[in-house]
């Protein structure tokens, strides 16, 4: 490989060399017939021409110009051949008024010289370009069978685009337009496209160009932008791709732009918050941490995030050993051997294990995301609920406390606001033994927020899922909606309420306005391609057991108080004391017990109804719910 491209480089000097010779011989020529000169001295002509051309090459050479593959070429390296050639004739120049050779050629005939020589090489080049892209790019099956896009943003960024994927052998797109909001853009051409603005009409022009994809080359899409731009082209009925950097790579700060599916993130119209900073960061450097459930979905971000604090030890515990399995290598083959990380297999129910791994690492700093969290499933299997989520949460606090742990982080969820379901209730009695010791050497802090954008078990998967599968979408009700929030907020959130984290505090985040999930379905589907009701059925399900129309506000209480970070709040909740907690734990114990040759028995949901004051039926909520703040304030996905 080598060996051919140092033969193609000779091959481009030898030519060069020679546009060189040939051009001063032409102008030699025309002198002649012109009659400016009658051929003077041909010795000290040829030596000037000698001095040029050693010049140019030279300074070619020195400035690295034949290391270019001229078939990728772009603007700036054609621009550095514009200023190495000028500087090569400057110099030549200067070297022939000094060895007395310049008055054979005058000085405007010799800029007149280079200038020639300088524009032969360029059309050389380019027309060399142009001809790789008309012929030896693509073979003619390969041409007629690339996907037509039209490029969202005229913008840099859209020219950066549309060049990337004119002259890149392996691509699979051929751009046929720019579509811009800019009206002093439109009627112009970027990258030799035509610019269009973005209107009616041009939907319907891009019908006539059988555009099959749209893709856009926005920078910073999000926001109330994000909702038109999206808007927009999920009329025109084809799938629609964003020109961005991939998700996690761009909340890292690494990484280059990809042409990419949409995100679910994408989806969320408002920038993602960012809840940690230096002094967070700063707080974890150096220090032992574990993460039950640190396989899941938010376990594993959390996992993410902690390891780029430099931690001296991270424990990953859960009882899957293929999550954790996988966490770990990610995180093994990013950071290697700077990141001392290990996986512990074990279930917060056997306190055996837990104490054993405890005593072993010693950890400073516990995020307990380890629990069972569907709401249906949980219905079914109530009694696993209440080992699982409250048996674990306890037996985890108290090995903690046992063995010194600094601080122990809680992930709660805001269906324990007022909840209408095992799984909400048994999240607000994890919240309660969490509160209740308040007098540990340990501080104990729990984290609530609403729903995780493509958490496992999520609505957007299975949407996505059923799209790709050709329908139909399925909704429990048309009606229902949801706050949504990213695995990295939620984790960044439960990162920064471990650094604030002083005694017994509530962490909530303020997550904006809700969505309906009928709107969010109907989205994601014309964002695949597809049109609702004609290529993909929406059908309504009825609601499941357990759930309700809509989750509560989180931030709308009068205890609640506002930390450094504007959307981060403490919810100061009058905590139950340690005996109080244990009472009702027993309670929750006795009804598993008398439960245990039952399915989903009803004395379950009594027994967590008298330790959660605040349970109540989803029919009671429903009943109410279009009279409710959130149902009012709703919004639509897009």
């Amino acid at each position: 490989m080598r060996y051919l491209a140092n033969k193609r480089r000779l091959t481009l000097i030898a030519i060069d060399v020679g546009t060189i010779l040939a051009t001063y011989v032409f102008v030699y020529l025309l002198r002649l017939l012109t009659g400016i000169s009658d051929g003077g001295d041909v010795g000290k002509y040829a030596l000037n021409m000698a001095v040029f051309a050693l010049s140019v090459m030279a300074v070619r050479l020195i400035m690295k110009i034949y290391k270019n593959v001229w078939r990728y070429a772009n603007s700036r390296v054609y621009l550095e051949m514009v200023m190495s050639d000028v500087i090569g004739g400057i110099l030549g120049f200067l070297i022939s008024l000094c060895i007395g050779t310049a008055c054979y050629i005058g000085g405007w005939e010799s800029v007149s010289v280079v200038a020639m020589l300088h524009s032969l090489t360029l059309i050389s080049r380019f027309s060399y370009q142009q001809f790789y892209k008309k012929h030896a790019l693509y073979d003619r099956d390969e041409m007629d069978n690339r996907i037509t896009v039209a490029i969202a943003g005229a913008g840099q960024v859209g020219a950066l685009l549309a060049e990337e994927l004119e002259s890149f052998s392996g691509s699979h797109y051929r751009p046929v337009c720019f579509i811009d909001s800019n009206a002093a853009k439109a009627g112009s051409r970027v990258a030799g496209l035509p610019v269009y603005m973005e209107n009616d009409d041009t939907l319907e022009l891009l019908h006539d160009f059988n555009v099959q994809e749209v893709i856009i080359a926005i920078p910073q899409l999000e926001g109330e932008s994000a909702e038109r731009i999206l808007e927009y082209y999920g009329r025109l009925g084809c799938k629609v791709k964003i020109y961005d950097f991939p998700y996690r790579e761009e909340s890292e700060g690494e990484g280059k732009r990809v042409i990419r599916e949409f995100n679910i993130e994408d989806l969320l119209f408002r920038k993602a918050i960012d809840v940690t900073d230096e002094g967070t960061k700063e707080f974890y450097r150096g220090k032992t941490v574990l993460i039950t459930g640190g396989g899941g979905s938010i376990g594993s971000e959390l996992a993410r995030q902690v390891a780029r604090c430099s931690p001296k030890k991270l424990i990953i515990f859960d009882i899957y050993e293929n999550n954790a399995y996988d966490i770990e290598q990610e995180l093994k083959k990013k950071y290697g051997d700077a990141l001392d990380v290990s996986v512990e297999i074990g279930s917060v129910r056997d306190t055996r294990r837990l104490d054993a791994v405890f005593a072993y690492y010693r950890p400073e700093i516990v995020f307990h995301a380890a629990a069972h969290k569907h709401v249906p499933l949980m219905e079914h299997s109530n009694c696993e609920a209440i080992k699982n989520n409250c048996m674990g949460t306890y037996n985890t606090a108290n090995v903690a406390e046992k063995y010194g742990v600094r601080k122990f982080i809680l992930i709660s969820t805001d269906k324990a606001v007022n909840p209408t379901n095992i799984m909400g209730a048994s999240k607000r009695m994890c919240e309660m033994i969490v509160q209740s010791r308040d007098d540990s050497a340990t501080t104990f802090s729990a984290v609530r927020f609403g729903n995780v954008l493509g958490s496992n078990g999520s609505v957007i998967p299975l949407f996505k899922r059923q799209i790709a599968m050709g329908g139909p979408v399925t909704v429990t009700d048309k009606r229902i909606i949801r706050y949504f929030m990213t695995i990295p907020e939620a984790s960044g959130l439960v990162i920064a309420a471990g650094a604030m984290a002083k005694r017994g505090e509530l962490f909530v985040l303020d997550m904006g306005k809700p969505v309906k999930i009928y709107d969010l379905a109907e989205n994601m589907i014309k964002l695949s391609g597809l049109k609702p009701h004609t290529d993909i059925e929406i059908i309504e399900t009825g609601l499941r057991p357990g759930e309700k129309l809509y989750e509560e506000l989180l931030i709308k209480t009068e205890t609640l108080e506002k930390t450094e970070n504007d959307l981060i709040f403490v919810e100061h909740d009058a905590p139950l004391s340690r005996e109080e907690v244990e009472e009702k734990l027993e309670i929750l114990l006795r009804a598993v017990k008398a439960a245990e040759g039952e399915i989903a028995a009803d004395s379950i949901r009594e027994a967590m109804k008298s330790v959660v004051p605040t349970y109540y039926s989803p029919e009671e909520v429903n009943r109410t719910a279009d009279e409710s703040e959130e149902m009012k304030m709703t919004v639509t996905a897009l």
